[in-house]
């Protein structure tokens, strides 16, 4: 790895350079939706007026994923702004690998379906049931399960968890007719025994992240590996009636279901079975995966841990080789901007809520979870409560921490994250959207005039959109959805629209300006801090958005 050098027409500001990564703020399309431009924001509309100002990419084929379509996250976005390149990520990865046959032919998928046939006993998948393609996607799911059928596995049971965040929030039985049909088909020729076991809303069973919240990894177990709580005939039944009894639930607030067949759960995971968590995305993948794997679990009583064949769809944590078995190897994201500052001797500070962390930290290095020598980081507890309740989150507590690393001059790199515009997006619930992006508006007040005072430089982006488009969109006529009593309909999955790149020098001292770059994204992020750091950017990186001197 080479080292940086130093740019001899400008060699750095007074005082640190600031990246404030906004998350899920990004440039709306529709007046209505965009919770951004509704709320009252006077600090940023004063920077896109006064500062260098352009709209960067923060979707598709910018981050690495497979189309232009699909939507951008948190995961890639941080992945992008950290390494100034653009790596395939998880989706693309996954597509090629199914495409070629080379997941199947991998040691690990021969493993998995030998153990079953070894020990006559049932494949399980477990993972996020839609095709969002931010954590998993239903075509990865009905690929491997028609593969399994021609490699002769009688026995499957599937434990979905549905979404409604990363697609429609009240979506679920759209993919419960569509996988329907897919098992009507797969079963058809008696052949086999493929069906859902178990499952529930994703933010209320299994996929937690950053030790946020282990109740729901325990109520994910109960529910998957233990078949205990309430029953149902199907899927579909399940979902109805919590419905019917909690009208307005959004599907990722579903209560945990288990399928049940002659008055006993139809899919338990037992000793000798198979085990795949189908998800590709690593942050909530990891702890479900540490409950299969770990020795020893402090966090919740899991009973006799079955002795289970355990795979992920990926390696979700390179450092901490989770899980030890995996389906297709993720990106080899090396020579991160942090890694470069490091060697550099540039001190670093990193932080944001829990969140949020492990993003600003974790996929902002490259998929590391080690520390480079200079960097310091921060982890802010996040309140356990519903976002909407408590839509500030802790964008005042981040905001005091970075004014006062600032004020103390330790660190000439500082980064952080304000999970506001993206975790209460997520609720669907507008009025607190606008709170919480009023509070990310009041926090970048604060800091600008931190950095003013120390003669440093803000960098002001996003990794995504969110919070810009806050309703359904009819993809047919392009306008916006309402129901029956001509309400908007909420959508609560990401944008694809672009996020704003902001450049700030109070003192001018960098004179920087627009550098032309052709068809941005976030990916040019990095080189844009390195080079306001006085640094010359690695040749591969994406260009700078600005030149100096």
């Amino acid at each position: 790895m080479d080292e940086l050098e130093k740019n001899p027409a400008f060699t750095g500001p007074q005082g640190p350079v600031v990246l404030v990564i906004m998350d899920g703020v990004g440039i709306g399309k529709y007046p209505e939706s965009d919770f951004v431009r509704i709320a009252d924001t006077p600090n940023l509309d004063w920077l896109r007026a006064n500062a260098v100002y352009t709209e960067i990419k923060a979707h598709g084929k910018a981050v690495g994923l497979p189309d232009d379509s699909d939507m951008g996250n948190s995961e890639v976005g941080h992945n992008a702004i950290g390494c100034g390149r653009v790596f395939a990520q998880g989706a693309t990865l996954i597509d090629g690998a199914i495409a070629s046959g080379s997941m199947f032919e991998g040691a690990v998928w021969k493993e998995l379906v030998a153990n079953v046939q070894n020990n006559q006993s049932c494949l399980h998948f477990i993972g996020l049931f839609s095709d969002g393609n931010v954590h998993s996607n239903l075509n990865h799911l009905e690929a491997m399960l028609a593969r399994a059928k021609s490699e002769g596995v009688a026995r499957v049971r599937i434990h979905p968890l549905i979404d409604g965040r990363d697609v429609p929030p009240t979506s679920a039985l759209d993919y419960v007719d569509r996988f329907e049909k897919f098992l009507d088909g797969i079963n058809a020729d008696g052949s086999v025994d493929y069906c859902v076991a178990s499952g529930g809303g994703r933010m209320h069973i299994t996929m937690d992240r950053y030790n946020a919240d282990w109740a729901m990894v325990e109520r994910g177990w109960q529910t998957h590996v233990l078949g205990e709580g309430r029953r149902f005939a199907t899927m579909r039944q399940a979902i109805a009636t919590f419905r019917d009894e909690n009208p307005g639930i959004l599907d990722q607030n579903l209560p945990a279901f288990v399928i049940e067949r002659g008055g006993a759960p139809i899919g338990p995971i037992v000793d000798g079975d198979s085990v795949v968590f189908f998800n590709f995305r690593g942050d909530r993948a990891l702890e479900i995966t540490k409950a299969f794997e770990a020795e020893e679990l402090a966090k919740f009583d899991r009973g006799p841990r079955p002795d289970v064949f355990y795979a992920g769809m990926m390696q979700y944590d390179g450092d901490l080789q989770v899980p030890e078995k995996y389906l297709v190897s993720p990106p080899a994201i090396d020579r991160t901007m942090s890694e470069y500052l490091s060697k550099a001797g540039v001190e670093q500070f990193a932080i944001s809520e829990t969140q949020k962390f492990g993003h600003v930290t974790y996929f902002f290095n490259g998929n590391n979870s080690g520390k480079f020598a200079t960097e310091t980081w921060a982890e802010i507890p996040s309140d356990i409560c519903p976002f909407e309740e408590a839509p500030r989150m802790k964008a005042d507590e981040i905001t005091d921490a970075v004014v006062e690393a600032i004020e103390r001059g330790e660190h000439e790199f500082i980064r952080l994250n304000y999970p506001n515009g993206d975790m209460v997006g997520h609720t669907g619930v507008t009025d607190a959207v606008k709170l919480a992006i009023e509070a990310v508006d009041e926090g970048v007040g604060r800091i600008v005039e931190a950095v003013k005072k120390a003669g440093g430089i803000v960098v002001i982006s996003a990794d995504h959109g969110n919070s810009d488009d806050m309703y359904e969109v009819d993809k047919k006529t392009g306008e916006l959805k309402r129901d029956g009593n001509g309400n908007y309909l909420p959508k609560t999955a990401h944008s694809l629209n672009p996020v704003p790149a902001i450049v700030y020098d109070p003192a001018n001292t960098s004179n920087a300006r627009l550098a032309g770059v052709e068809d941005p994204g976030i990916a040019n992020l990095a080189a844009t801090c390195l080079t306001l750091l006085g640094f010359v950017p690695p040749d591969d990186y994406t260009p700078s958005l600005v030149t100096v001197g």
